[in-house]
């Protein structure tokens, strides 16, 4: 069993089950999910795919979720 965590390295957690639910041809650099066994959400940057996996909660996701569509990271655009 491998023990998750914030920080991560990605590749610890496999190739497999990576999603880019947010792609917007840019190049290549596009966020990538993957759903945890335990409900967490691993988010890595595809250009490094080896490198830190940032881990959140269900809870955390969603209300960032939440908050992009009402507009609140409206902010990170400009």
């Amino acid at each position: 069993m491998v023990y998750i965590y914030n920080g991560m390295p990605a590749a610890a957690l496999g190739s497999e089950g990576w999603r880019k639910p947010w792609s917007g041809g840019n190049g290549g650099n596009c966020l990538e999910t993957m759903k945890l066994a335990d409900g967490r959400v691993a988010v890595r940057q595809s250009a490094d795919p080896d490198g830190p996996a940032l881990i959140y909660t269900s809870g955390e996701i969603a209300a960032f979720i939440e908050g992009a569509k009402s507009g609140q990271a409206d902010f990170l655009l400009t």
